[in-house]
């Protein structure tokens, strides 16, 4: 049996969401902690971690209990996030773009795509990936859906596309000639059809960070789809109106990020028995636990304005990036080792400052780290 399923309860079994949220942070720690570094570099490492999570059904944590998921409240989901970030950001990043795809198929109008695909999920049987933020690119679309019998063809590429051999299935957008916005499950590997289509994939791209969740590009030429594998059709522009409504909710990850940056400065104090490194742990633990309890204000407030959630978005990143310093300058010449854990969490807060990056939130990003 695996390390990663020896005393591990039933997650689902638990009764209320602080046990829910004390047995995943247990499950972390004892699991996932000790092999960060493997999963950041190592595919293989990283599948068998997201393996656990399939394994205990925590990929179907937002499912409704109608379809036999877990359905967790808003903040209890969120703050799961959140720990799974601040134990491994290349482990948060991939199942995510799960939760991502499942959110959308659970707020699908198809009910038949939803019979088809959520039980599957729910039984562990199907993993899904998102490959849709070209949408937010202006200009000419990158992803062109035209319709024909029976359904569309698709043309054209998705320059990022996370989770190559860990995803059976990923959620593309495409753009109508009308300009609406076109969201359908298409299969996560090369691909040709018997009436030509194709699906070509690149190898995995070189990145400086997270390069263990095998991010490729994908091409479509002349694929055929169903009309049957449509999620949504949305109006003009919609995802940037759906970024606006979201924007505050990765903050949960980037603040996992600053967390596990606090933990290794919080480590090093004891080791090195400094007061000005107690007096920083202490200076920016209070900042995190502040920002946090705003963010987690927030979210229950349905009257929230857009420049409120950028604001605090912002500040959540701008903590990242502080805290995963911090760890870095503590850690000494140590922290030059690729391997070392402030080095890893040093690079997981590039990847969640440009998380889901609009022009709003680069805007407002850059205007911190101008000014403050």
């Amino acid at each position: 049996m695996s390390v990663l399923n020896q005393n591990i309860n039933n997650f689902s079994n638990l009764e209320n969401s602080d046990n829910f949220l004390e047995k995943i942070e247990s499950y972390l720690k004892e699991v996932v902690e000790p092999i960060a570094s493997d999963i950041d570099q190592s595919p293989d490492a990283l599948k068998t971690a997201l393996q656990g999570l399939i394994d205990h059904s925590l990929l179907s944590v937002r499912i409704p209990k109608y379809w036999g998921g877990l359905e967790l409240e808003t903040e209890t989901f969120y703050l799961f996030q959140q720990l799974i970030s601040r134990y491994s950001g290349a482990l948060a990043f991939l199942q995510v773009q799960h939760q991502g795809a499942v959110s959308a198929i659970v707020s699908s109008q198809n009910e038949p795509l939803k019979k088809q695909y959520l039980p599957q999920i729910v039984q562990n049987k199907l993993v899904c990936g998102l490959g849709f933020s070209q949408l937010r690119r202006k200009g000419k679309p990158m992803i062109i859906a035209t319709p024909i019998n029976g359904g569309y063809e698709i043309n054209g590429t998705v320059p990022w596309l996370t989770g190559f051999n860990f995803f059976d299935v990923f959620l593309l957008g495409a753009t109508l000639n009308d300009g609406q916005e076109l969201r359908a499950i298409v299969p996560f590997t090369k691909s040709c059809q018997n009436r030509g289509g194709k699906i070509n994939l690149s190898d995995p791209m070189k990145l400086g960070a997270m390069q263990s969740t095998n991010t490729v590009s994908a091409t479509f030429d002349n694929w055929f789809l169903p009309s049957e594998n449509i999620v949504s059709i949305t109006e003009v522009r919609a995802i940037h109106e759906n970024d606006k409504k979201i924007v505050l909710y990765p903050s949960f990850l980037v603040l996992g990020c600053a967390k596990a940056g606090l933990d290794i400065v919080e480590k090093i104090a004891k080791i090195k028995q400094l007061d000005f490194i107690e007096e920083g742990f202490n200076h920016l633990n209070e900042e995190f636990n502040y920002c946090q309890e705003k963010i987690k204000a927030a979210i229950k407030i349905d009257s929230r304005s857009f420049e409120d959630d950028l604001q605090l978005r912002v500040w959540a990143i701008n903590l990242a990036q502080r805290c995963t310093k911090a760890a870095v300058t503590v850690s000494s010449g140590a922290a030059n080792y690729y391997d070392h854990p402030a080095q890893r969490v040093y690079r997981e807060a590039l990847v969640f400052t440009v998380f889901g990056q609009t022009n709003d939130i680069m805007k407002a990003t850059l205007e911190q780290l101008m000014y403050n």
